[in-house]
């Protein structure tokens, strides 16, 4: 298995390595078939990544991919660190192996993660009106549609909902059925390609 100078740098030297005790959002993500875990640490401050730490547990692939996925997202604002796709990690490190890709997905679930669980924390009035609003319940699921990122009911049809408050269409996955942000090549949940 041959990587790049790239992910031999990440793996060797990783940045950003630890925890934040007092972060404001907190992600966790695992892989249960390989066995990686990622978790990621943030600090916010005017709706950009101040701080950001991370700790690992997994190949030299899943530590160069959480190194390089906290590069890419320091300084971002939240929206810019949620763009942040496997497919952009793995084109940052130079390329991963075919059966390393799935760890360019855990650290991007893991850094999307962490932020919603920033927006969650920070938007009380969001779930209080939440709360008050009607629920949109999709008939075939019989549950209530919420935005992933801020709680907030989703409006629209089944195909695709948008959230107000976070300005995101999100479509649903063909595979695990939850909604994801519809401009992204992958689901955020499961990875599954989405069609376009």
């Amino acid at each position: 298995m041959i990587y790049s100078d790239k992910v031999m740098d990440h793996f060797a030297n990783p940045r950003n390595v630890g925890t934040l005790p007092d972060a404001d959002g907190v992600g966790q993500v695992g892989n249960p078939v390989c066995g990686d875990m990622m978790a990621f640490y943030i600090k916010v401050k005017d709706d950009r990544l101040s701080d950001i730490k991370f700790q690992t547990f997994g190949c030299g692939a899943a530590i160069a991919v959480s190194s390089m996925v906290s590069e890419m997202a320091l300084g971002k604002t939240l929206d810019e660190a949620m763009a942040i796709t496997n497919d952009k990690v793995a084109e940052e490190l130079g390329g991963l192996p075919k059966n390393k890709m799935h760890c360019s997905n855990l650290g991007a679930d893991a850094l999307h993660e962490a932020i919603k669980d920033f927006r969650r924390k920070s938007a009380p009035g969001v779930r209080d009106a939440a709360a008050a609003a009607p629920a949109h319940v999709h008939d075939e699921h019989e549950e209530i549609c919420s935005c992933p990122y801020c709680e907030g009911p989703l409006e629209g049809l089944k195909e695709v909902c948008s959230c107000r408050h976070c300005d995101i269409d999100f479509v649903e996955c063909p595979e695990c059925r939850k909604y994801t942000n519809k401009a992204d090549a992958a689901c955020s949940s499961c990875g599954a390609k989405i069609a376009k």
